[in-house]
């Protein structure tokens, strides 16, 4: 037999006034394990078991009068689930098993007390839990019949003898040296404090000068994760190894587990790692060293190049751990991945969770955060960068890289728009190092910024700086104020004043003023962009090939546009040609379409037949791809513009089934109606004839009639299909028709309706061609008609 023992004392202010000890003891009887949770306070308090239909205890509650003075944490291992609740009326402690268990007062103190009994108490200073599998160990569970005398029992003849505490071989613990002990508890100590090598040095002595300690797991597990600390990771596998062969059943087991997974991963053996995740990961899910495999697993991925498997495992520990440590490095993990993959609003969110709920974690992981902080930089998010200086700067030594800090921490804020914050940093770095390494460079920040920090608005600023500028115009003052009012209308969005100033800004000393190429670069480059947002095309692209302007592939899309806008196609392509060998799929579609579009701007047609036909290639299976569908057009017309009549009808096959019938199209449709005069085709005229016809009624307009109607009517009439032809010329009697349309018209009504035997009709419908327009050529058709 076994025993796990730890002790959780829950102190409540005032000390004096109410104190509950929690004991959880785990141990091992016949092959089965079980658990003991003892409750004790110097008052009664009352616990009551709380049980389902068949008798089986599912909660137990205990009660106190007093409460603590703020919400204790849950605390569970794998029997019981202690949680605790704080009402007006007191303090509870609500206890769960995960298995089964069983309530006891503790009325007598077996070595004190010589006569026991049976008890049914439901007050006591004492209780005892027990949590078990399936039978509870030690006890006769016997039925106590209600009519039955409860007489005690003495033991004073049969008093067994009292050794004390047992070591694991359930030998008698002799305290005679004690300086393993005291070791122990300095070791743990150097390990808090990061003291490494004294905390190994220690433990080699204890386990040299007292080989069979009883705390040699212990000194085994602390000399797990020191050298886990030291990264030194083949000494990390060797004891790990050996703890785990030796302690299997220690209750650190589940960290140990993690520790030495990792250093085979960092190691670069991923499989003997996986082989302790997976150990990890099924016999200690529940384990906060889980957790931790998660975060080390994630990093295993990483490092191989799995990165978006890593980021599954980075947010499972993120998620699931109850533990700030855990969440917060996991969060950490999260925030570099997602400013390596330009996601910054995500790492920007995870980087505040950490500032808000564990800031000092930064401190703790400095070159990490540093590193961090520069790609912050890098993307011009000041606050936060400044956010996490600030926690590094509080724990920091004041050393060169303190100033450093510092002083960045300043420039960057001045930077923002926390001008406030920003002129108390400098003002703090100016006090603390008044002859600083970078005194010079804060106070020219400091210069900038004091308008900023002033009452006055931006008006008053620059009204400010025009009195200098004329007052001081040959001077270094004057050149100042043209120069701060340049950065200033910069900063206020003003480009093309700053555009304005080109001419003076140049006659500035270059030397003393070395950015200003750049201040007006920076104008021209952020007017472009703010008219290009704009869509002032003409004005963008101005600017653009005035100052020689390089954008960002961010503005590709907006460029793009204007350049279609203003006719200038040869910029379009220019822009699109890189991504047509994208290899994101998405990406390569879009920009196929556009170079289509361009194409056949400039009539390349044969160039947007080729281009077509790839993106149909590229899209026909992707339903995401339907914005791009039009490409099925620009390939009919482009078919159309070069009269490559033999590809046309599969063209306009190809449009039908992949819009159906729409309006839009009624012009192509009309295209093929002559392609089937053009080939005496009275088929091709019939069948696109009927979706010309049907679209006209559709959306009442009738841009196409009458040619539609004349050339049915004439298919249909080929082929002596009389009937059709005659209710495709009757539909123009609603039409508004010229004088000559609808003389020719009334003709082709007459001329049917003489072919149906319909002969009144017919004489009707020629005196109307003849009424019509009487001079026009179907009139005297019409006459002749009637003549015969």
């Amino acid at each position: 037999m076994f025993q796990i023992l730890f002790f959780i004392i829950l102190s409540f202010l005032p000390l004096t006034s109410f104190a509950l000890e929690i004991n959880i003891e785990s141990a091992k009887e016949n092959f089965q394990y079980y658990s003991i949770l003892h409750l004790k306070d110097k008052n009664n308090f009352l616990c009551q078991a709380k049980q389902n239909n068949f008798n089986e205890t599912v909660k137990i509650i205990c009660a106190f009068s007093k409460k603590p003075s703020k919400k204790l944490k849950k605390i569970q291992n794998d029997f019981f689930e202690i949680d605790t609740k704080i009402k007006a009326n007191g303090f509870f402690l609500i206890i769960k098993p995960y298995y089964k268990m069983k309530l006891f007062p503790v009325i007598f103190d077996m070595v004190v007390e010589s006569d026991v009994y049976h008890v049914n108490e439901t007050l006591a200073k004492h209780w005892m839990i027990v949590g078990y599998k399936n039978t509870i160990p030690y006890i006769k569970n016997e039925q106590v019949k209600e009519d039955g005398i409860n007489f005690p029992f003495t033991m004073k003849k049969d008093m067994f003898p009292y050794v004390g505490g047992l070591d694991l071989k359930g030998n008698p613990v002799y305290i005679k040296q004690a300086q393993d002990v005291v070791d122990y508890i300095k070791i743990k100590q150097y390990y808090k404090e990061n003291k490494y090598e004294k905390c190994l040095s220690l433990i080699n002595d204890v386990l040299v000068n007292y080989p069979d300690t009883l705390f040699r797991a212990e000194l085994l597990y602390y000399q797990i994760k020191v050298y886990s600390k030291l990264e030194d990771y083949d000494r990390v596998i060797k004891f790990a190894k050996i703890y785990l062969r030796e302690f299997s059943s220690d209750e650190n087991i589940a960290e140990v587990l993690a520790l030495i997974a990792n250093a085979y991963a960092k190691n670069g053996l991923n499989i003997d790692a996986d082989y302790f995740f997976d150990r990890l990961f099924t016999e200690h899910q529940d384990s906060e060293y889980c957790k931790w495999g998660y975060i080390y697993k994630g990093d295993m991925l990483n490092n191989s190049g799995a990165i978006s498997k890593a980021v599954k495992f980075y947010k499972k520990a993120y998620y699931e751990s109850k533990t700030l440590l855990v969440a917060a490095t996991a969060a950490f993990r999260l925030a570099q991945y997602y400013m390596n993959d330009a996601k910054y609003k995500d790492a920007i969110l995870y980087i505040k969770k950490i500032l808000k709920a564990k800031p000092d974690f930064f401190f703790e992981h400095f070159k990490e955060s540093m590193d961090l902080i520069s790609s912050l930089v890098e993307h011009e998010d000041y606050v936060v960068a400044s956010d996490i200086a600030k926690v590094l700067l509080a724990k920091m030594k004041k050393d060169d890289a303190y100033e450093k800090l510092l002083k960045n921490r300043a420039i960057w804020l001045s930077k923002s728009h926390q001008k406030k914050e920003a002129l108390e940093a400098l003002n703090r770095y100016l006090k603390e190092f008044p002859d600083g390494t970078y005194e010079e460079e804060v106070q020219i920040a400091k210069d900038a910024l004091f308008f900023d920090t002033t009452d006055e608005n931006v008006s008053q600023r620059l009204a400010h700086y025009d009195k200098l500028i004329e007052d001081y115009a040959q001077s270094t003052i004057g050149q100042r104020a043209l120069y701060e009012k340049a950065k200033l209308l910069l900063q206020e969005g003003r480009f093309d004043d700053v555009l304005s100033m080109k001419n003076d800004l140049l006659q500035l000393n270059k030397d003393e003023f070395d950015d200003v190429e750049d201040i007006i670069k920076n104008a021209a480059t952020f007017a472009t962009q703010k008219n290009l947002k704009e869509k002032k095309c003409h004005k963008a692209l101005t600017l653009y090939y005035d100052y020689k302007i390089t954008l960002s592939s961010q503005w590709d899309d907006s460029l793009y546009m204007c350049s279609m806008k203003e006719g200038d196609f040869t910029l379009a392509k220019k822009v699109i040609q890189p991504y047509l060998t994208s290899k994101e799929i998405e990406k390569r579609e879009l920009w196929f379409y556009r170079y289509i579009k361009v194409d056949f701007m400039i009539g390349k047609y044969k160039e947007v037949i080729k281009a077509s036909k790839d993106l149909i290639t590229l899209i026909e299976d992707e339903k995401h791809s339907s914005k791009y569908l039009d490409v099925y057009r620009y390939l009919f017309d482009a078919y159309d513009r070069l009269g490559m009549e033999d590809k046309l009808l599969k063209s306009i096959e190809d449009i039908q089934r992949v819009f159906g019938i729409q309006s839009q199209d009624i012009e192509r449709y009309v295209s093929v109606i002559h392609l089937g005069e053009d080939r005496k085709d009275d088929n091709i005229i019939i069948k696109y004839g009927k979706i010309a016809m049907k679209i006209q009624e559709k959306t009442q307009t009738y841009v196409e009639s009458p040619y539609i109607e004349f050339t049915l009517y004439q298919a249909y009439m080929n082929k002596e299909n009389y009937n059709e032809a005659l209710q495709v010329i009757l539909s123009l009697d609603k039409r508004t028709l010229l004088a000559n349309q609808r003389a020719r018209a009334k003709y082709l009504l007459g001329f049917v309706y003489s072919k149906l035997w319909r002969d009144e009709e017919a004489k009707k419908a020629y005196d109307e061609a003849i009424k019509a327009d009487p001079n026009s050529s179907w009139a005297k058709l019409a006459k002749s008609a009637k003549e015969l």
